[in-house]
């Protein structure tokens, strides 16, 4: 049982504060998203015959886009796990807007790649920076929250991929217009760098969170300061303590809850990733387009369908709960792919037809991206920040979302390979494959809604001097 040494933090209201933080945790995510679809109008611009030196040694078409697709997101494997044993080591605080310069000197520096390698290595970057921002955005904004609205709070940081995604195709559409090939694609990349480079300063200086400073830290005026830039008159017990203080009862303790938050985000960015960075030749395959700014259009579509999903999911994040709009999503997703498989006619490979019209073939393949972005694409980002101790709490985040990007990798690098030999038909009907299993997997998420942060996390929170406060 939790001594609710945070009561006070826990059932404030809603406040300007919890926004700030939001805001301050969230621009990271626009970066990802929009990095996300950028990459695949990046990848159609540099197959043009001016960009030759940014072709993979070899000339292999399949192995340089699988490559360059992916550089980021392996990266941020190697981010997610680093940054968020770092942060339960040292702290949030420590850390906090460092892991946004990298990842703003990634986009800037992706701007000004010589050839394909150059480009490779800083996108190598980029990734390294924007796996860092999940576990400690995610762990800030859910240390932060109150009780009633922790949720919708972590869900809204990371809606801010959609609010990326419809800046993605706004920025493409606007520099491909306006700008030569040549200078569009490097506008595009650096323009990921602003967001980032717009919230490093208030990272720098928000406090650190009230629990890591009165459970880890046992820093009682850090702790204050914490509590008090989210109420003014916040009390916080002093002598916090956790029953989860070593990695090996972390482990021994939390094994079962990391194969489900590790599980269900591996199969979901293998959907996810697979979808969207290859959107252009998937909507190219329903609808064809000539010119670049048809094909960046339809291949964008989807994801402003998706946008609806997001704050859906924030909506209904603290009313339907974690685990209903996981399995709802996951669910709806295996469905949509298994009717647009089925309804597309083809002929080993090439596509010959399609049973309904080309319109409605086209929505039932948009409507999974609300469903993504409704159901698992949020809520495996949310789960994670709130049933691991606080002690390992980056650190379970970032296994998990390490195990994300792990899917994202394979699905990046193979999935171009995919539709090339077996073709758009088989490739989504794994896809409802991958989802149903996902699906199953999610009945066994622990439910967290409306309950407080260290129940959720199953910690037992003691207080060795109960009538001493801080306030």
């Amino acid at each position: 049982m939790s001594s609710r040494a945070f009561r006070d933090i826990d059932d404030v209201p809603l406040n300007f504060n919890h926004l700030k933080v939001w805001f301050t945790s969230g621009m990271g995510f626009f970066t990802d998203a929009y990095d996300l679809f950028i990459i695949g109008i990046v990848l159609i611009i540099l197959e043009g015959s001016y960009s030759t030196s940014f072709h993979v040694t070899g000339g292999n078409a399949l192995v340089g886009a699988g490559l360059l697709g992916s550089s980021a997101i392996i990266a941020a494997i190697f981010g997610q796990l680093i940054w968020g044993t770092i942060a339960d080591k040292f702290g949030r605080k420590k850390i906090y807007g460092l892991e946004a310069g990298l990842l703003a000197a990634g986009a800037i520096l992706s701007a000004f790649a010589w050839n394909y390698w150059s480009l490779f290595i800083f996108r190598f970057i980029l990734g390294f920076g924007i796996g860092g921002d999940y576990p400690v955005s995610a762990t800030i904004m859910s240390e932060y929250s109150n009780t009633k609205d922790r949720g919708k709070l972590i869900a809204l940081v990371f809606a801010n991929q959609g609010i990326g995604s419809v800046a993605a195709v706004a920025v493409g559409l606007g520099a491909v217009a306006v700008l030569p090939a040549e200078i569009a694609w490097r506008f595009m990349l650096a323009f990921g760098a602003i967001p980032a480079l717009a919230v490093i300063y208030m990272r720098r200086k928000l406090p650190e969170t009230p629990r890591y400073a009165a459970i880890v830290k046992k820093d009682s005026q850090g702790a204050m300061k914490a509590a008090g830039f989210i109420k003014s008159n916040a009390k916080i017990d002093t002598g916090v303590n956790t029953n989860v203080s070593s990695v090996f009862t972390f482990f021994k303790n939390y094994w079962k809850t990391l194969i489900v938050t590790a599980g269900s985000w591996f199969l979901l960015d293998i959907a996810f990733y697979g979808t969207g960075i290859f959107s252009g030749p998937i909507t190219g395959s329903i609808i064809p387009a000539t010119d670049l700014s048809s094909k960046i259009v339809l291949a964008g579509i989807p994801f402003m369908v998706g946008f609806f999903g997001y704050f859906s999911a924030v909506a209904l994040m603290d009313k339907a709960g974690r685990r209903t709009l996981q399995v709802i999503g996951f669910a709806a997703m295996g469905i949509l792919y298994f009717l647009v498989s089925s309804f597309i006619i083809a002929k080993g490979t090439k596509i010959t037809g399609f049973v309904l019209p080309v319109v409605v073939m086209f929505a039932l393949y948009s409507l999974t991206f609300f469903f993504i972005d409704m159901g698992p694409n949020t809520t495996t980002f949310v789960v994670p920040a709130e049933v691991y101790p606080v002690k390992f709490r980056t650190t379970g985040h970032g296994i998990s979302a390490a195990a994300g990007k792990t899917g994202a990798a394979i699905t990046t690098f193979f999935f171009v390979y995919l539709l090339a030999s077996i073709g758009l038909k088989e490739v989504l009907m794994m896809l409802a494959i991958v989802s149903f299993v996902g699906a199953v997997i999610s009945i066994f998420l622990k439910e967290t809604k409306n309950v407080p942060l260290e129940e959720a996390a199953g910690e037992n929170i003691s207080v060795e001097k109960t009538d001493n406060v801080l306030a």
